[in-house]
Formats: C-alpha cells, structure tokens, sequence
C-alpha cells in the first residue's frame, strides 16, 4: 500500500503539527520503504478531542447499528487480505504464507466474533430490584506493538467500538502501514466520523501524551512490562483504567505420559512461529529427566529444520537484544544444540532457531523474556518440581501442558499461575478469554471478557 502523509484524525487524513516523520524498514533487506508522520502531542490532543466529541452519538448508536459497521469492517477486511498480508510482509518481515494464515486471517475472525457480540450482548439486565447498565467507558487509548500489527489493533479497537467507546490508536513505530490499512478499513466501513482516530508516532511522545491526556478514560496497551509499568503509573495517578498485556515467559510442560515426539515438535514450532516474536509463546519446556535427553535430540533436529522458514525480527535493535541473550546463556552455562548468536544472512536482522539444554531455573534465558526465535529446555525431577519450575517466573501470560490422559494434563493446568493454558496442543479459540497473571499484565482481550473491559457498570434500583 502507499503511505499516507497524514494522520487520520475525525473522519479525514490530515496534517501531522510538525514535519517530522517515522522512516519505515523492511527487515529482511533493511531497505526503507516508507515515511509517515510522527505525531506529537497536539495531534493527539486534536485525535483525543475529536474522540470525545463524537462519544455521545457513538454510545447512543443502538448495538445492533455498532454490529453492522462492525460486520463491514470484517467484510472490508476479509476483501484486502492479500494486501493485509502483502503490508505485513513488508514491514515486519513475516513470510508471506504466514501473514496470510495468521496476520491476516486472525484478525478477520476476531472482528467477526465483536460483530456477533455487539449484537448479542446483554448491555442490560436485571438483579432483583435493580435494572444494571453496562455502559461504555468512554474514549479509549489503543497503545499496540509491532509483533502482530493488525491483530493486537482489532483485539483492541473492535470490543471498544462494540461498546459504544471511541477510540484514538497510536501503533508501534515499526508497523504503522498496517495501521493506516485499517485506518482505511474503517473509513470504508462507514464508521462514523471520530469514532476511530489514528496518529502515528513515537512512543515517548505520542504514546505518553496519549495515556497522560485528561480526556481519556481507559488505556489499552500491549508491549513489555517495563513500559506497562510507566503507563500503569500515569494512569493511577489520574484514576483512569488500565488493560495491560504484557511480557510473558511461558512454560510449556511435557508430562512423562505424554507423546513425547509431538509434544516437542508442536513445542518448537510454537517458539519459532513468527520469529520467536509472541509473548504468549512457550519458550521453556520442561522435560522429566528420564526422557530428557531424547527430547533435547527432537528439539535439536525440529530447530534445524526451520532455517530460513521464519523471517526476520522486526529491527536492528530487537537482533541485538536476542544475540545478547543467547551469549548471555552460553556464558552462564547452557548448553547450545542448535542455533547460535551468528546471522544466517549477510543482511536483514535475521537470528539462526536456537535451542539450549542444561537450563537451570534461575539462568537469564529461563527467566527473561528474550522475544526471538530461542528455546530452552529443562529438566524436572516430578510433577511437584515441574510446578514449581512453570510458576517460578514473574510472568505468567499462558502456558502447555502434555499428557497420555487429558484429565491429567488438565489437572496440573489448574495448578499453573497464568492466565491461559493450552491442552495437549489445543487449538487457538478467538473467543477465549486472554490476558495474564503476576507481571504479564492487568485485564483480558478476546470475546465477551474483552469486550467488559470497556464497559463500566450503572445499576438502577425499583
């Protein structure tokens, strides 16, 4: 897609306040592709305020009206996914197939899944003598990062337009084509003027403004827990909500029971999915030390075979930050089976699918969030030890567990500190609820959890 040169701000492209703009890149040759404007705080005061004005109408729009524009955002949606998945490419590197499967294809479904829920919910109801009102919250800030573009944007946006909320968008500097595809989308859609603002801009300034301004009344961010912290700071000392998704570091924990080849090929590909990039992904696996050994060898060989089937990571900094987490886990002692700090390719920020074994509990790798294509593997003594090494992070956003007998997988997800757990491979449901534990955030995206975030509650007593 061409970039826009300007920031979408009440219905219409406009002028950045400054001229300073974000220089996007492509990551797999490091080639500038790109150039849009770096909104500043008056943008965002000019996006926030158009957001509060359109408020009123938007919140009195009948639900079943929200779900229609929401169905033909879906349906606008579902007609440019081949250039959804042409823009993702191109500006965070996946491999086309996958952004078609997934960038894409994700989001498709999850705005379907808020067209059906704004029709469907239940904003009214009544308890006893009381008639309760879920009413929206007001205007959102929608903060998202770059690891899945237009995904992390729907989560947000669509459950917030389904409530009646408007909304102004600040997405990572690395992907906002992304964001001014859909930015489009919900102009096509015939979203009303306001409703949905975008301005594009660095994080320090249009991020911060965003969440400091006085006229929002809920933050909805998704990034590292070192920045939910700043935005969860800002937003108690005005008393505004926060929904935060954050870090994660999770275990992925084969039973002795368990298909032991299954469980670990399924295991490695989840971390290599998308580059490693995915806070959700199982980056430690815990093996019984009987069958250890066997399942480092699987790992090691499943790893190799990925090579140059995932993309880059998204930037030069980001190629930084895991190359130094793996020599940080060399130095400490694990051991490395596959992979290594060294790029595969001359050019474009690529990192080679690494495994280590012989990771103890409290070394770097197995207890920091590294965001590349990097796995460790662990070894447990028992059940009671697995439990103890699963929850013995500060994070605690999702998790697997593999066993012969599903009711023993099940019984010792229910003993896991985080907030969702998939059952010998269970499939990705857009329904379900998602969201964290301890340091992996406050609040849950997806389906009718997702959309309460933007509600606020009223009761009317008889």
């Amino acid at each position: 897609m061409k970039a826009h040169d300007g920031l979408y701000i009440d219905g219409a492209w406009r002028p950045a306040s400054s001229t300073d703009v974000i220089e996007v890149v492509n990551p797999a040759d490091e080639q500038v592709i790109a150039r849009v404007p770096a909104g500043g705080a008056l943008d965002v005061d000019t996006a926030v305020r158009a957001a509060r004005a359109a408020l009123s109408g938007w919140a009195a729009t009948p639900p079943a009206e929200r779900a229609a524009r929401l169905t033909a955002l879906r349906d606008v949606l579902v007609a440019r996914k081949d250039e959804i998945a042409e823009t993702v490419t191109a500006e965070l590197g996946s491999p086309l197939q996958f952004s078609q499967a997934v960038h894409a294809a994700v989001p498709i479904a999850v705005a379907g899944s808020y067209a059906e829920l704004a029709a469907t919910h239940p904003f009214e109801e009544k308890v006893g003598n009381s008639t309760v009102l879920h009413e929206p919250i007001g205007v959102v800030a929608a903060i998202t990062p770059w690891n899945y573009p237009l995904h992390q944007i729907v989560a947000k946006v669509a459950p917030a337009l389904a409530a009646g909320c408007t909304v102004v968008l600040k997405p990572a500097e690395d992907t906002p084509l992304t964001a001014q595809l859909f930015a489009e989308a919900v102009h096509e859609a015939g979203v009303p003027a306001g409703v949905f603002n975008l301005v594009t801009g660095a994080g320090p300034v249009a991020g911060q403004a965003l969440a400091e301004h006085p006229d929002v009344d809920l933050v909805s961010f998704t990034g590292s827990t070192a920045v939910g912290r700043q935005i969860g700071a800002v937003a108690g000392a005005a008393v505004k909500k926060v929904a935060l998704e954050l870090g994660g570091k999770s275990a992925n924990v084969i039973l002795p029971s368990a298909d032991l080849a299954k469980a670990v090929n399924v295991g490695v590909a989840n971390v290599m999915s998308n580059s490693g990039q995915t806070c959700s992904a199982w980056t430690r696996m815990l093996v019984h030390r009987d069958r250890y050994d066997e399942a480092v060898e699987l790992a090691a060989v499943a790893a190799a075979k990925y090579g140059d089937r995932i993309g880059p990571v998204v930037n030069a900094k980001q190629q930084a930050r895991v190359r130094g987490y793996i020599e940080k886990g060399i130095a400490e002692g694990a051991r490395l089976v596959a992979g290594g700090p060294e790029s595969p390719h001359d050019k474009g920020y690529f990192i080679t699918p690494t495994v280590f074994a012989d990771v103890t509990p409290q070394m770097t790798v197995a207890q920091e969030e590294i965001f590349g294509p990097v796995l460790t593997i662990l070894r447990y003594d028992d059940e009671e030890d697995a439990l103890r090494i699963a929850n013995g992070t500060v994070y605690g956003l999702a998790g697997a567990v593999w066993a012969g007998d599903e009711a023993e997988a099940v019984a010792f997800a229910r003993r896991m500190d985080t907030g969702q757990v998939d059952i010998n491979g269970g499939r990705f449901n857009p329904l379900a609820p998602f969201g964290g534990y301890k340091q992996s955030g406050v609040g849950r995206e997806l389906g009718a959890h997702g959309l309460t975030e933007y509600l606020q509650t009223k009761s009317l007593q008889f």
